[in-house]
């Protein structure tokens, strides 16, 4: 996979025409339907210690967020530490997932495939690599991004919504962040994708999209929205 610096000279017939230096891309929600399966797990839980929440509540406070911000998070919904379980719980279910795999995004296979094969491309996500790749490998899309493959609670101090992912992964592409699409579903990720300065595209795609998502996307000022990926693709060429 040829990456920045090299000439488009091999684009397979059907590939895109990008008019963007780089993509990147978030990976819960917009290349797997992982999100309504997430907070489900977690609305579970948190019910199951007498706080009543719904994964709708769930993913409207915590969805986007990694690490001690996630905790915190959950931890201001509770009004109360979460309990030690916690984790463990969290850890046996991500496992249990992951061993059973989750399905793509309608379109996101097929789009990542259609993209040229010198295009850099890059995952910016704040679940683990260790999820993000496994869940590659289950949609069949296991060499797609080669080593960019980035983590809000691995590769960055900050993860979302501060725009530090972002910037990491653009640095480390090579391509200058003014240069690169970002296709985000949160609205925690929209948020750190606008303050890095990207071209971002709001893609209301996955099962966990509401009817107002679109007009959440557009309150954080997302640059574009994207119903599904053949609008995504529409929005990329020249």
């Amino acid at each position: 996979m040829r990456f920045a610096g090299s000439p488009r000279s091999d684009r397979s017939p059907g590939s895109i025409a990008c008019k963007f230096g780089a993509i990147l891309f978030d990976f819960d929600g917009v290349l797997i339907e992982s999100e309504y399966v997430g907070n489900k797990q977690i609305a579970d839980y948190l019910t199951s210690i007498g706080h009543p929440t719904t994964p709708e509540q769930s993913m409207a406070n915590f969805m986007g967020y990694s690490g001690v911000d996630f905790i915190a998070k959950v931890e201001a919904w509770i009004g109360r530490p979460l309990p030690d379980d916690f984790h463990t719980a969290r850890a046996a279910e991500d496992d249990r997932v992951m061993a059973e795999g989750i399905g793509a995004v309608a379109g996101a296979v097929d789009f990542v495939r259609s993209l040229p094969a010198d295009l850099p491309r890059a995952v910016v996500s704040s679940s683990s690599t260790r999820w993000i790749r496994r869940h590659l490998d289950h949609i069949g899309l296991t060499d797609a991004f080669g080593d960019h493959i980035y983590s809000g609670r691995e590769h960055v101090t900050r993860g979302k919504p501060a725009p530090d992912l972002y910037l990491y992964a653009a640095d480390r592409l090579g391509v200058a962040i003014a240069d690169c699409a970002i296709v985000e579903d949160s609205i925690v990720g929209a948020t750190g994708a606008v303050a890095s300065g990207g071209f971002v595209i709001g893609l209301c795609a996955g099962n966990h999209c509401a009817p107002d998502h679109a007009d959440r996307l557009r309150a954080v000022s997302v640059d574009a929205i994207a119903a599904d990926f053949a609008e995504v693709k529409k929005l990329l060429e020249m």
